[in-house]
């Protein structure tokens, strides 16, 4: 598959209509991958542009095969930085786990990249036609419409009718609020967020995570020489530092081990995002409803504690548009593929968040002394925790890059 190609398909004017509400990684990834499939895509973007609200993200070799379909995986593998090996620490500086990215590239048929979310954003909307994607354009679902009838989506520029509206609009998502009004919504996971993209300090180190008394660090290196940053601590919900961010992580992270405080001292007060994590408790009963369906966040929003949150959203996409066919969306079948897959995923997220935010000091001990147990019987003991969800394969077709292509296996 061409890698731009395409976004230079013609669409047939009697194509079904398909409308995205939502441009973020998940929503123009099924923008893409159903205009592939023959549909007339608009995709509605509530901002004032796409430039994305956020730091890096971390795909993991599931998504990466998902991006072959769209023929997009080969182009977002070149943009791994992550060649060497890394691992878990302690406050101190001791290595608790070693991992290497040869062994999970072994392990599960590809690498582990770390990119800006901007990169990936700027690449997916290329695959677009030219008026695809319209910002400043608020959308309320009006109609999730019937078999027989199509569903009905309210713009500032008025109605659209579609055959198929896809909720890609978050953890807030309005259309996931319309189509279950009595689901309870995303909670609060009990930790807060910070995240940051700043030039890499001399000397270099090794990618990292660091777990601590109820606090997290993760540094990982991007292609083009920044550092991705991130951490995250126990705190009450909408706390907020007294005077800046970037303040509040040396509070709590500026006696920790080096590079750390010296990330945090290259940070501008504006350089640091924080956001409070929720999750989606209770699963919804369905990820559609008449010609409406929901993906990523918006249908099961979970805490980032294994980096597949943006992924999962990316299988979605994929899966969304193997079942949408032209002739008609069979959206309980993507139901039927999606919703035990990303339940289980998500319930293992919420477990490994109360590894990462453990703040009693016997269990602290207990934790690290089984990780670091496992690490030393081996990489493949440490990685299998990802067995079933980095070596997930996309269905119905061969995968467009040759390094991991497989006609024989599908889903």
């Amino acid at each position: 598959m061409a890698r731009h190609a395409p976004a230079q398909a013609q669409t047939r004017p009697s194509a079904p209509r398909a409308v995205v509400v939502g441009g973020g990684i998940g929503g123009l990834t099924a923008a893409v991958a159903l205009h592939q499939r023959g549909w007339r895509v608009t995709v509605l973007e509530r901002s004032s542009s796409l430039a994305p609200v956020g730091a890096g993200i971390s795909l993991a070799p599931n998504a990466l095969r998902a991006l072959d379909v769209i023929g997009a995986g080969d182009e977002i593998r070149e943009l791994a930085a992550w060649q060497g090996d890394g691992g878990m620490r302690t406050p101190g500086g001791r290595w608790v786990a070693r991992t290497s990215a040869a062994a999970l590239a072994a392990r599960f048929g590809g690498p582990l990249v770390v990119l800006h979310r901007a990169a990936l954003i700027d690449r997916l909307a290329a695959r677009l036609p030219e008026g695809t994607v319209r910002t400043a354009a608020a959308a309320t679902l009006v109609d999730p419409g019937t078999g027989t009838r199509p569903a009905l989506v309210r713009t500032p520029d008025g109605d659209l009718e579609a055959e198929l509206v896809v909720g890609a609009d978050g953890i807030n998502s309005a259309v996931r609020q319309a189509l279950f009004p009595r689901h309870p919504g995303p909670v609060y996971s009990g930790f807060t967020t910070w995240r940051m993209v700043i030039p890499a300090p001399e000397p270099a180190f090794a990618a990292h995570e660091t777990w601590g008394r109820g606090r997290i660090w993760g540094t990982q290196p991007l292609k083009d020489g920044r550092i991705y940053a991130y951490g995250a601590a126990l705190a009450p919900a909408g706390e907020r530092a007294p005077d800046d961010e970037k303040r509040e992580l040396l509070r709590r992270f500026g006696d920790w081990h080096d590079p750390i405080p010296a990330l945090i001292d290259a940070a501008g007060p504006t350089d640091v995002l924080r956001h409070d994590v929720h999750h989606i408790a209770e699963p919804l009963p369905a990820f559609h409803r008449g010609r409406a369906v929901l993906l990523g966040d918006a249908a099961h929003a979970m805490p980032p504690t294994l980096g597949q949150g943006g992924n999962q959203a990316i299988e979605d996409a994929i899966v969304l548009a193997h079942h949408a066919r032209p002739e008609g969306a069979d959206l309980a079948a993507y139901t039927a593929d999606r919703k035990p897959r990303t339940t289980a995923i998500a319930r293992k997220a919420v477990q490994v968040a109360r590894l990462n935010m453990m703040s009693n000091r016997v269990g602290i001990a207990v934790r690290d002394t089984v990780i670091a147990a496992l690490s030393k019987a081996g990489p493949a003991l440490f990685l299998r925790s990802f067995d079933g969800i980095a070596d997930w394969r996309p269905p119905g077709q061969p995968y467009a890059s040759p390094e991991v292509r497989n006609p024989q296996r599908t889903l």
